[in-house]
């Protein structure tokens, strides 16, 4: 048995799929069971969340594998980052050992410090830490940018893409491997039911090209037809407009310092597609997913 938490999510959505299109037996760890769409009845549902200690007791009956991608770039009124992506993790995990569970995955950052500047990164640098050192199997990915068309990141490029000019926080000129959510799905599944991988030596998810920050949004806009200059905004005063705009909205915000922090470093992998190439997986370039219209 399986316990999945995050399976609504970018990647969750995918990789959901493909375990149970393999025949494996899911369960999953929801607040809200419609957001699993027609799959919620072929899964077992186990209601609650990472706050739910004796949710989580529940939801490890049994269970063999926990792949545990749920997480959040900004603070939630149930918990700040540290809380949820931290805490309650590592609560996860140390209620993981109990159950007597064999097998821990999770998906962290290349490059992941606790020095980071980046609250979110931090914390996945002290979990993926925190599993390595556990007695359970460590199945650790590191990522830079997991996208699908459909997810809330290009759903908000593709509003602001409706202004004058697109604007960009920062210089722009971070670098990424964007990789498709569906790539990185078919690399999980081929570690997990194939036994690829060595445990706790960590499994990069890379897309084919690196491109800035400008470089990804040129790409969205011409996805969704837009062609608009960039607007480099200074980060001391984006900084201050989105913390008011977070005081006074709260959940409404369209995004927080939180968020845009993210993307103001190079996340990279010296790898490259190293990794998904031994897995059998040749990831898509992002214009193919994305394509002009």
């Amino acid at each position: 048995m399986i316990l999945m938490t995050g399976a609504t999510g970018t990647l969750g959505k995918p990789l959901l799929g493909r375990l149970l299109g393999a025949g494996e037996q899911v369960r999953c760890m929801v607040r809200e069971p419609r957001r699993l769409g027609p799959n919620r009845v072929q899964v077992q549902i186990a209601l609650g969340n990472l706050a739910d200690r004796t949710g989580q007791d529940r939801a490890l009956r049994g269970v063999d594998t926990v792949i545990h991608l749920a997480a959040t770039t900004r603070d939630q009124p149930r918990g700040t980052i540290e809380e949820i992506n931290g805490l309650a993790t590592l609560r996860l995990l140390n209620a993981a050992k109990r159950a007597g569970v064999r097998r821990f995955v999770y998906v962290s950052s290349f490059n992941a410090s606790p020095s980071s500047p980046s609250r979110f990164i931090r914390m996945q640098a002290r979990v993926a830490e925190a599993i390595k050192q556990s007695e359970l199997e460590a199945v650790i990915f590191e990522a830079g940018v997991i996208y699908a068309p459909d997810d809330p990141w290009i759903k908000l490029m593709s509003e602001l893409a409706k202004l004058p000019v697109m604007p960009v926080i920062g210089r722009g000129k971070a670098a990424f491997q964007p990789i498709w959510a569906e790539d990185a799905a078919d690399a999980i599944t081929a570690t997990l039911l194939k036994g690829i991988a060595t445990p706790g030596a960590p499994i990069a998810l890379a897309g084919p090209d690196t491109l800035t920050q400008d470089q990804i949004l040129k790409i969205v806009m011409r996805h969704f037809g837009a062609q608009k200059p960039l607007l480099h905004l200074p980060t001391g005063i984006s900084r201050r407009a989105l913390d008011w705009q977070e005081k006074r909205l709260g959940q409404a915000a369209l995004a927080t310092w939180d968020q845009v922090v993210l993307l103001q470093d190079s996340i990279l992998s010296p790898r490259g597609t190293g990794d998904l190439t031994a897995l059998g997986v040749e990831p898509l370039p992002m214009p193919d997913v994305l394509p002009a219209r």
